[in-house]
């Protein structure tokens, strides 16, 4: 028995009594069994079961056994899938045996928990939950519920789980594959990711707009309007929000599944990520003043220093948009990412400003002024250095974190 279940096997002993009357034993071992021989039962492993497991080891996720079988089955088991520490194992009595301090500790350490029944399994989620884990727990039988229920994230199996497992679970595996679980946390980390680029991106691109209106009005500046009520509405109904939604189409960054879990403690955005944002804002604002002074400096007139500061926030935009699709590459290695809004987006935005710049109609209501190719393309060479420094700080972070 001992040499099967070394091998994986999961071994029932079979026997048959024989009794005669009502005065039936008050538990069924004070039956007198005729033993009759084993039944030895093979689950064979799936096949994607090591790569689903390597994916979890790599994007810093924990994973931890919890089963009615013994050590030695589970053992065998655990090794054949390449699961990490299979040696650590802590048995049902042994666990309910602890003091909750030590617990806390052995429960972080241990990798295969056996002989569990559901108030022992009950306190490994409550014991990890104290530890600040996210907890996420599958299970498909009648004693997985309560252990399911009391997780954050529970997951019970479609096709073996259940009804009790399925209606205490959060989430169902429709097919028993763990391998959508990994599709299920890539989804989950890219609605994240870009949610945050999509937020820094407005942090980053209303700070220029809100201090080019103020600067020249609270200084005193010969243009103290340079920016007026219309233009302010036009960037923030029509460009701010139409860029920020490429965000919510970009896919799933290379390294997002190698990057350990966010801790539980943690906030939406940390110190570093905001002042990245805030820092982003104020380079393109330096942008746009050294413009507008430029200008006054060159004797242009009122409408003709607004048209090349309106060209260069358009054109500051367009690089902030492509250059935060990634926080980590460059912004050549996200162009090979599949998101047609890209383009469509970034095309409207040119067709746009060129409506407004060379269709009278426009130009008269924003009160444009036809602009010089020179200032046109000062106005793209300031938008391109206040916003790609920044690849200088990625470089950096690719050099410290390959």
């Amino acid at each position: 028995m001992t040499t099967m279940a070394k091998k994986g096997f999961r071994v029932l002993g079979v026997g048959v009594t024989e009794f005669s009357g009502s005065d039936y034993p008050k538990k069924q071992q004070d039956f007198s069994f005729h033993f009759k021989g084993l039944v030895a039962f093979y689950d064979p492993l799936k096949e994607n079961i090591k790569t689903v497991f390597e994916t979890f080891y790599k994007a810093g996720i924990q994973v931890k056994i919890v089963t009615g079988d013994n050590a030695e089955t589970t053992a065998t088991i655990a090794k054949q899938i390449g699961f990490q520490n299979a040696e650590k194992t802590l048995t049902g009595d042994e666990l309910m045996a602890m003091d909750g301090i030590t617990l806390k500790e052995k429960v972080m350490e241990t990798t295969i928990f056996t002989r569990m029944f559901p108030e022992a399994k009950l306190k490994i989620i409550k014991a990890l939950k104290d530890n600040n884990q996210i907890v996420a727990m599958t299970g498909d039988g009648v004693n997985d519920g309560s252990a399911l229920k009391s997780a954050h994230i529970g997951i019970a199996m479609g096709k073996k789980g259940t009804e009790i497992a399925k209606q205490a679970a959060n989430l169902i595996l429709i097919d028993d594959d763990f391998s959508k679980m990994i599709d299920a946390i890539a989804i989950g980390r890219k609605i994240y990711n870009n949610l945050k680029k999509a937020i820094q991106y407005i942090i980053s691109i209303h700070i220029p707009i809100i201090m080019i209106v103020f600067i020249p009005l609270a200084l005193g500046w010969i243009y103290p309007n340079i920016f007026s009520p219309v233009h302010v509405i036009f960037l923030e109904i029509i460009m701010g929000p139409t860029c920020s939604i490429i965000y919510e189409n970009e896919p799933v960054e290379r390294n997002l599944m190698l990057l350990k879990p966010r801790p539980f403690t943690n906030t939406f955005f940390n110190l570093k990520e905001i002042a990245i944002s805030i820092i982003q804002g104020l380079v393109i604002t330096m942008g746009l003043l050294f413009v507008y002074r430029f200008c006054v400096a060159d004797n242009c007139s009122e409408s003709i220093t607004r048209t090349t500061v309106f060209l260069t926030l358009i054109a500051s935009n367009i690089f902030l948009t492509l250059t935060n699709r990634s926080f980590y590459y460059s912004i050549f290695t996200p162009l090979g990412y599949k998101n047609n809004l890209v383009l469509m987006i970034i095309g409207i935005t040119i067709l746009i400003t060129a409506l407004l710049l060379f269709v009278p109609l426009f130009a008269h209501f924003f009160e444009f002024e036809r602009v010089s190719g020179f200032q046109i393309g000062l106005s793209i060479l300031v938008g391109f250095v206040s916003v790609l420094w920044i690849e200088i700080y990625k470089w950096l972070k690719r050099k410290k974190n390959p």
